[in-house]
């Protein structure tokens, strides 16, 4: 039995592991929230992430997701909410002038914590960041529509669910641990004022491009 699932269990695998190391969204709101936070509320953004990419998962598995895929109002409702929430964190980093940026190379914590936004901000950040990109719920419907099989069981969907957002987490915390190491840190602050600016360019175009495939869906 296993050595049947085993080809398609490797393939959902390695899809999802070379989506998750490809830069996106995600993984920008990772890098600003390990270079403008500490280590510990930085986490926050990986673990709101993960929660929804498990949303996500869930909602799939019970095919739900199936239904908002196809469904041209509830996509383009998503897109408009994910547009305007990326658009939302590209001001925000657009606007950020250099001395918002003097406490990376502070050695006092409390300065740090001064600066850091909570750890629950951070989460529902990530959480935002996670539920605003309607290609996640596509990705993960198209790895289900290849797990969900008659010779599959429901355990193996609800155990490659638990892997995919466990993995997740794991892979946005660990940039976050590199980043805050203090070496990184110190060299990162020389230029974490211009890091944020592209990073804050890119999430805008992404959420203008997310409104803009909207408006083309409604037209």
């Amino acid at each position: 039995m296993f050595s049947d699932l085993f080809p398609i269990i490797s393939t959902v695998v390695i899809a999802h592991f070379l989506a998750l190391i490809s830069p996106g969204p995600d993984f920008l709101m990772v890098v600003r929230s390990a270079l403008r936070n500490t280590r510990r509320r930085a986490v926050g953004v990986s673990l709101g992430i993960a929660l929804a990419n498990g949303i996500y998962i869930v909602l799939c598995v019970i095919g739900v997701g199936s239904a908002i895929a196809h469904s041209l109002w509830l996509m383009v409702t998503l897109k408009i909410i994910g547009g305007c929430f990326l658009l939302y964190i590209a001001y925000h980093a657009l606007k950020a002038r250099r001395h918002d940026y003097a406490f990376l190379i502070q050695n006092q914590d409390e300065s740090r914590l001064q600066n850091a936004p909570s750890f629950w901000k951070e989460f529902w950040l990530g959480m935002g960041s996670g539920l605003s990109n309607p290609k996640n719920i596509i990705f993960y419907l198209s790895l289900f529509s290849v797990v969900l099989t008659p010779e599959s069981g429901m355990m193996l969907s609800v155990g490659l669910g638990i892997w995919m957002t466990l993995l997740v987490f794991v892979w946005d915390t660990m940039i976050i641990f590199v980043l805050s190491q203090k070496r990184v840190r110190q060299t990162f602050s020389k230029i974490a004022f211009y890091i944020d600016k592209i990073a804050g360019l890119l999430l805008g175009f992404v959420g203008y491009k997310l409104l803009q495939t909207a408006a083309k869906e409604i037209a």
